[in-house]
């Protein structure tokens, strides 16, 4: 695993020369407009890069842009991997990894999310706090010392200091609890009064896999969630409306990210 993350990296790194970032970003489900606001100088597809996984899933474009926002140099991952695509948990993460490597500090992860808080609203963005994770964790196997320890905490996992700077933004949002379930079904009505009752206030299917692993390597974590359908009404989801009201709030979360970053 260790010896395909760095292949990865050099084969990056080949291409964009010596640009630097230390804030990476990944992008999720109908938040890609995110790139409209990059001052684009290398775009690369996941189709490119030689041992990377490739994403199957629509509203998730799959590459990686570096560029300036800001102001600030930053890495972008323009769609995700899922384990319920079939990828082992190495792969899901490896995005992560390889960011870590070529120099990233900060990770800002964003995804689309299921509310569970009966007080969330459609287009809501929920600042992650904390998160239980259901996924496996990417962690498990034999320890790489040189990518972190082997029994980290995750006690603080999302940073404060980066929750702080989002509170400075001038950007409205929610905080909360993420949960992250394999997927790819939605879940029942008795998964979600489980998930509410042990303090879930939204789900998803991302993630959490992608935090532990940026934290394992030392990265200081900010997450958000879009509230693209809620679970506790009688109105079933589905993965094009949860594009659509995604891509309507998309700009919030544009917004919110631009301004930490300024400031930050």
């Amino acid at each position: 695993m260790l010896k395909k993350i760095k292949s990865i990296t050099r084969s990056i790194s080949d291409l964009i020369g010596d640009f630097s970032a230390e804030k990476a970003i990944i992008i999720g489900s109908g938040i890609g407009c995110l790139v409209d606001a990059i001052e684009v100088k290398y775009r690369i597809a996941y189709s490119d890069i030689d041992g990377f996984p490739l994403s199957s899933v629509v509203g998730h474009k799959g590459e990686f842009i570096f560029g300036v926002l800001s102001g600030k140099n930053i890495m972008v991952m323009n769609g995700r991997v899922h384990h319920y695509e079939g990828y082992a948990m190495e792969d899901v993460v490896c995005g992560v990894r390889v960011m870590k490597m070529l120099g990233a500090k900060e990770l800002y992860v964003t995804n689309a999310a299921g509310g569970i808080n009966k007080s969330f609203s459609l287009g809501d963005l929920m600042v992650i706090t904390d998160h239980i994770n259901f996924i496996p964790n990417p962690l498990i196997g034999a320890n790489i010392d040189e990518l972190g320890v082997r029994f980290p905490s995750m006690t603080s996992c999302y940073s404060k200091e980066l929750i702080g700077v989002a509170e400075k933004s001038g950007v409205v949002f929610k905080k909360g609890v993420y949960v992250a379930l394999t997927g790819p079904s939605y879940e029942t009505a008795a998964e979600i009064n489980f998930l509410r009752t042990i303090g879930g206030d939204a789900v998803g299917m991302s993630t959490a896999p992608e935090v532990i692993a940026g934290f394992h390597m030392g990265m200081e974590v900010f997450g958000v969630s879009v509230i693209t359908n809620l679970t506790f009404s009688d109105v079933a989801p589905t993965h094009s409306e949860v594009i659509e009201v995604g891509g309507v709030a998309a700009a919030k979360v544009v917004e919110l990210l631009t301004n930490m970053i300024k400031i930050k």
